[in-house]
């Protein structure tokens, strides 16, 4: 659940956005990588970061990611009712909280921080005011480098030439206007008072008219022939407000002269400007093309590539990879688990091999190699040698019993003629059967395999396959395993986790191992030793979120073939024939393809039966026969 990570005073002295400073923390499950998978991390959100730590005790050396909010994308997953991202630009968090309405209150918690924290919002821009914007401007404004602004220079003193030039012009325009109208004003006066003499005086003598009128404001008015050439005086040249006519045209004319100059000057450097611009349009077009090639040959690259990185390209019901992609990434994994056991081996002999023995122990074990009565049982010291059901009592002996009898009943049957079989592998005396079986969708197909093994006898096989003590030298896809309860002597029940092959989910299986010693009712024939593992249920451990639970019956049988030496010779490891009947039902569970899973049994069981009988045939090599 989510917490207050500090401590606060009354509500009262709270406001809104004094409470998105504290720091709130729960514990979420992360994804990893395809190794590890999901991962319990403490998940701890203050102000708009949100960091992630290994767990609350090592909060104090630090946390081991973060991320800022205020770009941040928060997706709840399609189907996974649990599960969210978080991603901002290239860094992408996939977490799981532990149900539904978790998921929902640490989604509404981070986009509250989102949308509330920092400069980002509103509100918190009205505490800063303009200034904030003033301040920003002229900070970016005074980063500009020294020779740009240089290169910028020219252009923008010829833009404030044409401010000035423009400011002159309309105020040389007004003046002229000015002018202009007064003149139409005198004209309009002079019309109107030569109309109202005309009404006082109608006709004039020759004489009068050759005579200048004296006008009523003091003006001479010419004669009527001479009335072309009639101008206001010389000192209404400047009109009524004193206005320079000559003066104000040779300004207008400088001033256009001016702008047409100051236009051309512009023109040229806009030209030379287009031709730098052009350039690095040009080494821009260029580098998003090379980025974009870039980008397609890596996204290329990464379509070739057998898997990836994310969960949701591991198994399961919406998984986004295919089950070409599934098997490639499948094989490939199990090939890299090949190549690591091959070098331990060829290490361990590298190491065997400088060992030396002495004479004395070389003779030690030729006397222990044979055994004079291979019949007889009582004089051996295992604790497996003799083994009845009277002695074998406990809570799942009747289901034991029932396993035992159904393996003896129908997995010995020869199955060679059946057609429902088929043969898979076929490599020397090893012969790998498989019939086909779907349910649900779910691949159930059993699997049956005969071997016949030299030099060992059926109670060692099943000694070494039964026995945990043994467990880990031959056994390599186990990655843990543990004895959860012992029935008796020759049961106990084991839970044991497999290793994960990505995109695979990883697997446990919990079951109940049984030895046995069949003996056989007709002379002629010989006793069988069984080993049979069936899965079961067990309070202590119920199956969890990180491994699907497969269900199992599997069975180990083997029978000792004895070739008789001639006359009286000792019966030794080359007069012995193990015949070994190994019989799988198994029910992986989760999401895996039908395809990859065959293609994988058919590929893992004859490396298990050859890798196990090997393990076999050299522990017992230098042991006293055990019959």
């Amino acid at each position: 659940m989510m917490s207050d990570c500090s401590s606060s005073g009354s509500d009262e002295d709270l406001d809104p956005e004094s409470e998105l400073l504290d720091e709130l923390g729960g514990t979420l499950s992360k994804w990893t990588n395809y190794i590890h998978g999901w991962q319990d991390r403490l998940v701890v959100l203050k102000g708009n970061i949100l960091s992630y730590y290994r767990s609350a005790d090592e909060k104090e050396y630090g946390c081991r990611g973060s991320i800022c909010l205020s770009k941040a994308v928060i997706t709840p997953h399609e189907f996974d009712e649990c599960r969210f991202d978080i991603s901002v630009n290239d860094s992408l968090w996939y977490l799981r909280a532990e149900h539904p309405s978790l998921r929902q209150q640490w989604i509404d918690t981070i986009e509250l921080h989102k949308g509330e924290s920092g400069y980002g919002s509103e509100s918190s821009l009205r505490h800063h005011g303009s200034l904030l914007s003033l301040t920003s401007a002229t900070s970016a404004f005074s980063a500009t480098s020294t020779s740009s602004f240089k290169k910028g220079y020219s252009l923008r003193e010829k833009l404030a030439e044409m401010e000035t030039f423009r400011d002159i012009l309309c105020r040389q325009v007004d003046t002229l206007q000015k002018y202009f109208d007064n003149c139409a004003d005198t004209e309009s006066k002079d019309e109107l008072h030569r109309d109202k003499e005309a009404a006082v005086f109608p006709a004039l003598s020759d004489e009068e008219a050759d005579f200048p009128t004296l006008r009523p404001d003091g003006d001479y008015l010419l004669n009527n022939n001479s009335s072309e050439e009639k101008l206001c005086p010389m000192d209404s040249l400047k009109g009524p407000i004193g206005i320079d006519f000559k003066g104000e045209a040779i300004t207008f004319k400088a001033t256009t002269a001016g702008i047409l100059s100051t236009l051309s000057h512009c023109i040229d450097i806009f030209v030379k400007r287009e031709e730098s611009w052009q350039r690095r349009l040009d080494k821009e077009i260029e580098r998003r093309r090379r980025a974009e090639d870039a980008y397609k040959a890596a996204l290329t690259e990464l379509k070739k590539k057998p898997h990836f990185g994310g969960p949701d390209y591991e198994e399961g019901p919406n998984s986004l990879i295919n089950e070409e992609e599934f098997f490639d990434a499948v094989e490939a994994a199990l090939d890299k688990h090949d190549q690591i056991e091959e070098q331990s081996q060829a290490e361990k002999s590298r190491v065997s091999r400088h060992m030396s023995l002495t004479p004395d122990t070389y003779s030690s074990i030729s006397t222990q190699k044979y055994l004079t009565k291979p019949r007889s049982h009582t004089s051996s010291s295992s604790s497996i040698d003799l083994i009845s059901a009277s002695d074998d009592v406990h809570r799942f002996s009747a289901q034991v019993e029932e396993m035992v009898h159904s393996h003896m009943a129908y997995s010995l049957q020869d199955v060679g003629g059946d057609a429902n079989w088929q043969v898979v592998v076929e490599e020397g005396d090893m012969k790998v059967y498989r019939r086909e079986v779907e349910e649900n969708g779910i691949v159930l197909d059993p699997l049956k395999a005969t071997h016949a093994v030299r030099g060992v006898t059926g109670h060692e096989v099943c000694h070494y396959f039964w026995d945990t003590t043994f467990r880990n030298d031959w056994e390599t896809t186990v990655e843990s395993f543990k004895v959860v309860e012992t029935l008796s002597d020759q049961a106990v029940i084991i839970h044991q986790t497999h290793k994960r092959v990505w995109p695979a989910s990883q697997r446990d299986v919990l079951y109940l191992s049984v030895i046995r010693k069949i003996l056989s009712t007709n002379e002629s024939d010989p006793d069988t030793w069984l080993v049979c593992n069936f899965s079961v249920d067990h309070d202590s451990y119920l199956p969890s979120s990180r491994c699907v639970r497969a269900k199992i019956n599997v069975a180990m049988i083997c029978q000792t073939l004895i070739s008789p030496p001639e006359g009286n010779k000792e019966i030794t490891r080359d007069n012995i024939l193990c015949k070994i009947t190994y019989v799988a039902n198994v029910n992986p569970g989760g999401w895996a393809p039908a395809s990859v899973l065959r293609a994988i049994a058919k590929r893992e069981y004859p490396k298990f039966l050859k890798r196990f009988t090997t393990y076999v045939q050299e522990k017992t090599s230098s042991e006293a026969i055990l019959f």
